[in-house]
């Protein structure tokens, strides 16, 4: 159990994640926020729009996980488990509407469009292998688990 708690709330100890934390966190709780405000632009229409089943569902869920785990990573809770459903979001996000702006528009447009998604993914994925950083519930967690500083020996 100790092992898989180190797993979870290990990070650097160090100030590196911070901006990318605050970047990934307000995004998609901004984003989860909006899909319930604005359902018919960003949330069960636009997902109508893109062929989804069960638009409406889908919407609320995809809505919740990023709220939750956008308000997880803002706090420096469990981040690296917080990134997975932002990562499998992202990639989701990418296949289902930039693969047919490729195909259809080309490159550059496909490019442009993307730019926030790439960024995101990244920032995502830099947060599952670094974890929160100095500055978060995770690092507190590993030290009060007997260990002297955030990250694993």
């Amino acid at each position: 159990m100790k092992k898989i708690q180190s797993l979870i709330f290990k990070t650097v100890d160090d100030y590196r994640s911070v901006l990318p934390r605050l970047i990934v966190s307000l995004i998609f709780l901004s984003e989860g926020i909006q899909k319930f405000l604005f359902p018919e632009l960003v949330g069960a229409g636009r997902f109508e729009k893109i062929g989804f089943a069960n638009p409406e569902f889908l919407a609320s869920f995809v809505a919740s996980l990023e709220i939750v785990c956008g308000a997880l990573i803002l706090i420096g809770l469990s981040v690296r488990i917080a990134a997975i459903p932002l990562l499998i979001i992202m990639i989701t996000a990418i296949t289902t509407t930039k693969i047919p702006i490729l195909q259809e528009k080309g490159f550059w447009q496909m490019a442009h469009d993307s730019r926030t998604d790439y960024a995101m993914t990244l920032l995502s994925f830099f947060l599952f292998i670094y974890g929160a950083g100095k500055i978060s519930f995770d690092c507190m967690i590993y030290r009060k688990m007997n260990y002297r500083s955030c990250a694993t020996r």
